[in-house]
């Protein structure tokens, strides 16, 4: 028995020292990197770059919080509809610009966390997924849009912003797992691995190169968005 695995890396606009060292962990593991490109400001120098290892995905528009209170959001409840169009209709046409057929359609909003009621206008512009954080409740919750998220992230955000504690991702990964294999979670929707490419210490990438190699030794198919399938 296999079970899918993707992962997705967030917050790119140009190559860096950390870019290439996220492209020889993927080259090392095997998996390919959904790079969650910030379109507002990506460089050209980043699409003339980007090696074959990468997924560029469309990291909402410009990263900026546009919710007046309560957690961060840039396409989050309350954003008036009309100007969510404008920025995510600039965010694809941005990407196909610099990325052209290489572009995969999925839109990534930042702080994974996204209105619902803007769904209809991800579809009508050309999206075909969205991605946020934790196991989806449904897999396809508008017609023509796929829900693919992201499950484990290694960052202790609210801490310390170094690596959670290696036994805590392990236990997550674990309980995953055991949800899948119970059916009260969505086992065809590819696992997610999320890291964070700009802020990762040695511990991080230490630790992301273990997970992402033992993974990969298993039973798994990899999953590949421009593809829209297994590997």
């Amino acid at each position: 028995m296999t079970f899918p695995l993707w992962w997705r890396d967030d917050d790119a606009v140009a190559p860096t020292a950390a870019l290439d060292k996220l492209e020889t962990l993927s080259a090392k593991t095997g998996a390919p990197v959904h790079l969650a490109v910030i379109p507002h400001d990506a460089s050209e120098d980043l699409a003339r770059s980007l090696s074959d290892k990468f997924v560029p995905v469309v990291h909402g528009w410009a990263h900026a919080n546009n919710q007046a209170e309560g957690k961060k959001a840039e396409f989050g409840d309350g954003r008036d509809p009309a100007a969510a169009r404008v920025d995510m209709q600039q965010s694809i046409a941005r990407m196909k610009t610099l990325f052209g057929v290489r572009l995969a359609p999925m839109f990534v909003p930042p702080w994974n966390r996204f209105d619902p009621n803007l769904l209809p206008t991800l579809a009508a512009l050309g999206f075909d997924a969205l991605s946020t954080y934790l196991p989806r409740k449904v897999a396809e919750p508008v017609a023509g849009v796929t829900q693919i998220n992201t499950h484990i992230d290694p960052i202790f955000w609210r801490g310390t912003r170094g690596l959670v504690a290696p036994e805590t991702l392990v236990a997550q990964t674990v309980a995953l797992l055991q949800a899948r294999r119970a059916g009260t979670q969505d086992n065809d929707e590819p696992l997610g691995y999320l890291t964070h490419h700009l802020v990762h210490d040695a511990d991080i990438w230490e630790f992301s190169h273990q997970f992402l190699q033992e993974m990969c030794d298993g039973p798994v198919r990899l999953y590949r968005h421009d593809e829209k399938g297994f590997s």
